[in-house]
């Protein structure tokens, strides 16, 4: 099988992430973003010996469940995957491809609790970090998602369907501005360039905005006349803060070397669930904020009573679910990597009145062993690579009654799930949550007890 081979293929399965299976030439083909079904055109992009991967160019049928996508971006933006199918198809398409997952590990005998539906299906996100670049080489300045099966391009998406108006209000203002001003835009590769990001954050239930523009330190403008544009644009929401964040970083994601405000304050305040948050510029919060006030009550549910249980709160971000469960608790105590993310979790726990929890900056894999006090319940909720084997040897050694594993990752999920059982624990509970609708990904919270 030759790559760079245009070929038709039958979509028999799907696993996780939303990856459609064909198979040809007794290989597995791997194809992001099809569904069982379809038959599509892609080409081959990677084949080794047992599989190949191939790249969606063309759906060449109607399946039951396809229906006309809301975006006029989509099948160029790189963002949604499955927009073309009903979201009771989505939602079903989710299930099979965790439980997939843990068939596959032989993980069984637990209490399946079905999928909970996202409150919306769009306009439900609540940060964006849009890039800037070009659709095609040297061609005008773009501000927005990577466009689909290209590897630098970037599609501006001012109508994009995810995201309430006032996003679309800035980003076009944003845009227009630097087209204008002719400002070259950062290129990974050759580490040359200076317009780097647009991070958007606009809250649900308090309806407030934060923008902060991120760029290198290879070039200027006139941040005055930047901020007079921002904040004269007609907004819904309140605009409480404009940053200018300087990032000479050679990675391609969102950093800070320096913050400077510029108009108002360096966060938004959210509400969730009856509690204030402070969400600084680069602190983890759940992009589906009234999504995440669903997961939150599953996790609730699935702790039970705990008045007089520690809990340890891993990978713990502002202190969301900490501060939630230390409503119910003796003890709640978080660990965070993001030093600003702890700071506001601290003061987030001030704001609420509450002083039976606390939380500390550091790798969860290096500071937990430092912690004198022993959990009765761990909640687990960490990035998508899963838990660090350090991290995780803590926790088995810990011997927590109860252990709470949010996962936004489920490959990961089911490796860490089988360490821990091998370890003495078993698994009572598993629910998903839909926090992502029009993408393959979901959460998936499973409650594990000794």
């Amino acid at each position: 099988m030759k790559v760079n081979k245009e070929k038709e293929f039958d979509i028999v399965d799907i696993e996780f992430p939303g990856v459609g299976i064909a198979y040809c030439e007794d290989k597995k083909i791997n194809i992001k973003g099809a569904v069982p079904g379809q038959k599509v055109l892609a080409v081959i992009s990677k084949a080794k010996k047992e599989y190949a991967n191939a790249k969606l160019i063309k759906i060449l049928n109607k399946i039951d469940g396809e229906i006309e996508s809301k975006c006029v971006h989509f099948g160029v933006c790189g963002g949604c995957t499955h927009q073309f199918l009903d979201y009771k198809e989505q939602l079903r398409l989710k299930e099979k491809q965790v439980l997939k997952l843990f068939e596959d590990e032989e993980i069984e005998d637990f209490n399946y609790q079905g999928i909970e539906q996202s409150p919306e299906q769009f306009e439900y996100r609540n940060k964006m970090e849009f890039t800037f670049g070009d659709i095609e080489k040297d061609s005008e300045l773009t501000l927005g998602m990577h466009a689909r099966n290209t590897a630098f391009g970037v599609v501006t998406v001012d109508k994009c369907a995810l995201i309430h108006e006032d996003f679309k209000t800035i980003l076009k203002a944003v845009v227009d501005y630097f087209k204008e001003l002719g400002l070259p835009y950062y290129r990974v590769v050759k580490h040359q360039g200076f317009l780097r990001n647009l991070v958007i954050r606009r809250t649900k239930n308090t309806d407030e905005i934060l923008v902060n523009l991120v760029t290198t330190s290879q070039n200027s403008f006139n941040k005055e006349e930047f901020n007079n544009l921002i904040t004269n644009l007609p907004l819904k929401a309140k605009l409480v803060g404009v940053l200018y964040t300087i990032n000479d970083q050679l990675a391609g994601t969102v950093a800070s070397d320096t913050v400077e405000i510029l108009e108002g304050r360096d966060y938004i305040e959210e509400k969730v669930l009856g509690l204030n948050f402070k969400i600084s510029p680069l602190a983890f919060f759940q992009t589906n904020t009234w999504g995440a006030e669903k997961l939150y009550e599953i996790v609730m549910d699935f702790m039970g009573p705990a008045d007089s249980k520690v809990i340890f709160d891993l990978y713990c971000g502002t202190g969301t679910i900490g501060q939630l469960a230390a409503g119910k608790a003796k003890r709640v105590i978080g660990i965070e990597l993001i030093e600003e993310a702890v700071k506001a979790a601290n003061e987030n726990a001030v704001l609420n009145g509450l002083t039976n929890c606390s939380f500390i900056a550091g790798d969860v894999a290096k500071t937990v062993n430092t912690i004198a006090e022993k959990p009765d319940i761990i909640i687990l909720d960490p990035p998508r690579p899963g838990l660090h084997p350090t991290a995780l040897k803590y926790v088995i050694d810990f011997n927590a009654d109860e252990i709470i594993y949010v996962s936004c990752n489920p490959k990961t999920l089911v490796v860490d799930l089988k360490k821990l059982i091998f370890n003495g624990y078993k698994i009572d509970k598993v629910k998903l949550m839909d926090m992502f609708p029009q993408t393959p990904h979901v959460e998936t919270v499973v409650r594990l007890s000794r």
